[in-house]
């Protein structure tokens, strides 16, 4: 079976003003496009691959407050909701879906990017430097409380896990508000992004469900991070930071 991926960024409950997100927005589109030359032209979804390519938008501040305006881009529970489309064929397509300043205490807000499942751009994406670089864009933009990238497969089958924050991934970030990343085996790699939180990546190649090592690597550090009470449910953001462990 072919593994998919995804790469995530999630935080809950921060109100913010059509032009705050529409700045993120546009900071983020900005640092995704040094990711992967697929990454510089984007498109409104549609019900056909025809109609979409007729959509195709800038992704600037100006545009996303002209999106955010139109009522099929508003969230019922406030916040805005975009989904875009980088006009690359089937297999070699990818789609990002953001959520942006919601308030809820329930739903969060996400950003998420549904990379390539096959064929030569998922060759050359689907690699431990490309996706970090893709989470770290995310990070800089929207500044989450955690982030992952993993395998659909890994999540749904082997950990059976679907709350955001309490599952480790192939790649991971915690924002700073969840507390210090404790010492990690080899060939974990941990580095810092600015002052915001922290990025682990579990393993260079690419992380597979298939690969027993892989789990058990993915088991040991989830075991480790569990301690140090990293991998928990979100926070609302105007909630304390928790202790650290």
């Amino acid at each position: 079976m072919r593994e998919t991926y995804y790469v995530g960024a999630y935080w809950l409950k921060r109100a913010e003003s059509a032009e705050r997100c529409a700045q993120r927005a546009q900071d983020f589109f900005q640092w995704l496009s040094r990711c992967d030359p697929t990454f510089t032209q984007w498109f409104e979804q549609a019900y056909s691959r025809e109609e979409a390519l007729k959509l195709r938008f800038e992704p600037d501040a100006t545009t996303f407050l002209e999106m955010f305006g139109r009522e099929d881009n508003q969230d019922v529970g406030g916040g805005f909701i975009i989904s875009a489309w980088n006009g690359q064929r089937s297999g070699d397509g990818s789609v990002i879906h953001f959520s942006c300043g919601v308030a809820s205490h329930i739903v969060p807000n996400t950003c998420v990017l549904d990379p390539p499942r096959e064929g030569p751009v998922a060759e050359r994406m689907l690699r431990a430097p490309v996706l970090t670089l893709i989470l770290r864009a995310m990070v800089l933009a929207w500044e989450p409380e955690v982030g992952i990238v993993t395998s659909n497969l890994h999540r749904a089958e082997v950990l059976k896990k679907s709350k955001v924050g309490t599952f480790p991934g192939w790649v991971m970030y915690f924002s700073r508000r969840r507390g210090p990343v404790p010492p990690l085996p080899a060939p974990v790699h941990v580095e810092p992004v600015e002052d915001k939180g922290t990025l682990i990546v579990l393993t260079p190649k690419r992380f597979t469900a298939s690969n027993p090592a892989h789990v058990e690597l993915a088991n040991q550090v989830g075991e480790i991070l569990d301690r140090a009470g990293l991998l928990n449910p979100l926070q609302p953001w105007d909630a304390p930071a928790p202790p650290s462990r």
